[in-house]
């Protein structure tokens, strides 16, 4: 099932191999597809590919920038192989794993857990990392993708706050399921999340505190693409999220928390993927001067 109207998109970002990691993600996941592939020329970056593909009727978008930000674990995706969903849930599992496992990490071996009869936690050889589950069918039921948010080094402690945050400033949003660390479970403090879920715009994500030694924290290498309709929906989100000026580029904010996003106009991708080598020129030239996006002048240098 594809979420057609799918309004918070994942954006990868690569130094060169973005149709490559497309094209080995789409080959592993059922239900995948590469929906378009778009060259934009004379960026900062010089020439780059944008992707946009499915994986699991999940939408995803990927380009090809340049080495300026490298995919770490702060942003993971978990798979839910749902029993009550997908036959053979269980050799499945095993066998993505076995597929992203070339030429990757595993960051928790696959196995059996007290949270899952098995669940393993990969990271491939893009650097992106996944979260293998074998779901409990019993409980409710959740997509089969789900980017999860992983608060570490200064920002531990904080993902119940950014939860409720992100919770007051989308639409159609709820909260799911909250577990918290008990006492005993050091370096992890009693009270902070050791995992929730929650869905903005339909669509759910998840949250967790770790206050283990990491190596790494949110950066721009994975944001999330915001459609708007129109401006004012594009100023809204700006105004909340932005909390970093100097972070402010081509519509891309990044909040309180370190997360980035992109506000973009729902019609862009039709700006860029339908258009002629022109139209696509005088867009790109357009957006790379402005911060927050102009869909007046965006719209002007489309038509010419």
């Amino acid at each position: 099932m594809s979420q057609t109207n799918q309004i918070i998109v994942p954006h990868l970002w690569y130094d060169k191999e973005a149709k490559e990691a497309a094209e080995f993600y789409t080959s592993i996941f059922p239900d995948s597809k590469i929906t378009n592939i778009t060259s934009i020329h004379d960026t900062p970056s010089g020439d780059s590919d944008i992707v946009s593909f499915e994986l699991w009727g999940q939408k995803f978008m990927a380009i090809s920038a340049g080495p300026y930000f490298k995919i770490n674990p702060s942003v993971s995706f978990i798979v839910n192989f749902d029993p009550s969903r997908e036959k053979r849930a269980s050799e499945k599992i095993t066998e993505v794993w076995n597929k992203l496992s070339e030429g990757g990490t595993a960051l928790m071996p696959l196995d059996k857990y007290p949270f899952s009869e098995k669940y393993g936690w990969i990271q491939d050889k893009y650097g992106l990392s996944w979260q293998l589950m074998l779901t409990n069918p019993e409980g409710e039921e959740r997509p089969a993708i789900v980017p999860s948010l992983l608060f570490v080094g200064n920002q531990c402690g904080n993902a119940e706050e950014a939860v409720n945050f992100y919770i007051s400033v989308f639409k159609n949003a709820k909260r799911g399921h909250i577990a918290r660390y008990t006492n005993g479970m050091e370096p992890d403090k009693e009270g902070t999340i050791m995992f929730s879920d929650f869905s903005i715009e339909n669509q759910w994500f998840v949250a967790m505190d770790s206050a283990h030694e990491h190596k790494f924290s949110f950066n721009e290498a994975i944001s999330f693409m915001v459609y708007c309709d129109n401006q004012e929906e594009i100023d809204y989100y700006w105004e909340k999220l932005s909390a970093v000026p100097e972070s402010e580029q081509c519509g891309w904010l990044k909040d309180q928390f370190g997360v980035s996003w992109q506000i973009v106009p729902s019609e862009m991708n039709e700006m860029m993927s339908k258009s002629t080598p022109e139209q696509r020129a005088r867009v790109t030239q357009a957006f790379l001067k402005m911060k927050k996006f102009d869909l007046v002048e965006l719209r002007k240098a489309y038509e010419g």
